[in-house]
């Protein structure tokens, strides 16, 4: 069993401080708008077990602003529904011609699994509750377009941190760099072993606290289903911890407001906050794109911009 190959994207919390700067700056000098074709005749593979849509979208459209052909296979419809197993697939798609494989799968580790055994770079699209990678640097190139750096940000992530893998790539990339986080939300979604992410955590279970002063709050998603079986009720949760306009005031006056998507108006937080001047939700969008065509300019050429 080999390394990882060169440029792939697994994880944050093993990507240096530097790699994470080059990405960034990479991204400011990408433009959707201007298409670079220096992927010209690359394949990029798109290899989603889960559903998703911004994500997969704009890997797409991020390849195909670089000039690379894109493949999408999903779980359904192939032969993954006849219990293919996923190093069968990846050889298969190697086979057919993919030069980078960018992969969603419901399991922790198995993009890093399949970097193993190919001898192409795999970008880790999300992989169960372990990380989403391309998101933390989406945000945190989002971030930078507001505030100057991101040392001693204070930054709320308010939700279910549990079961995020966007708090864990997020947690992994701020403490890098020096940002003071506040994690926040019923205890269910708050297990002990959230402090084991970085050092120096901040842990309440008041919103209040959490958000007053913030530079940055980052909401995740709470499915409602999961509330069900919790001490939490969805009317809890909505009146605990819901970001209201009133309760956004708490924050900085330029505080900005980040969600990944999808959005539960009336949930997570009320319908005129998502649409607030601090609200950078949909700008979190369209930065995905700029973004993600770093990550696949580094996984071709091995190198940040």
């Amino acid at each position: 069993m080999r390394n990882a190959a060169r440029g792939s994207l697994l994880d944050i919390e093993h990507l240096k401080a530097e790699e994470i700067v080059g990405l960034l700056n990479s991204a400011r000098r990408m433009n959707p708008q201007k298409p670079r074709p220096i992927l010209k005749g690359a394949r990029v593979l798109l290899l989603f077990y889960e559903p998703s849509t911004r994500t997969r979208s704009s890997f797409e459209i991020a390849a195909k602003s670089l000039g690379a052909m894109t493949t999408l296979v999903q779980a359904s419809g192939s032969s993954i529904e006849k219990g293919e197993s996923l190093l069968d697939t990846s050889y298969t798609l190697r086979s057919l011609g993919a030069d980078v494989i960018v992969a969603r799968h419901p399991n922790a580790g198995a993009p890093a699994l399949m970097a193993r055994h190919l001898d192409i770079p795999v970008i880790n699209a999300g992989d169960g509750m372990h990380e989403h990678p391309s998101q933390a640097l989406l945000d945190a190139y989002t971030i930078l377009r507001h505030k100057r750096n991101l040392k001693n940000l204070q930054v709320a992530i308010i939700g279910d941190i549990y079961h995020s893998r966007v708090a864990r790539s997020a947690i992994h990339l701020l403490s890098k760099f020096g940002s003071r986080i506040t994690l926040c939300g019923p205890a269910e979604f708050l297990p002990e072993v959230a402090m084991t992410l970085a050092p120096d955590l901040h842990i309440t279970r008041t919103v209040e606290d959490a958000i007053r002063g913030a530079d940055v709050i980052m909401l995740l998603r709470v499915q409602k289903e999961r509330l069900a079986g919790m001490k939490t009720s969805l009317p809890d949760y909505v009146s605990r911890y819901q970001i209201t306009a009133s309760r956004l005031k708490l924050a900085k006056k330029d505080a900005i407001l980040m969600h990944p998507g999808p959005i539960i108006r009336g949930l997570e937080l009320a319908g005129e906050v998502a649409d607030s001047p601090q609200s950078v939700i949909l700008e979190e969008v369209r930065n995905g794109v700029p973004v993600r065509m770093a990550i696949l300019a580094r996984a071709f050429t091995g190198r940040a911009g």
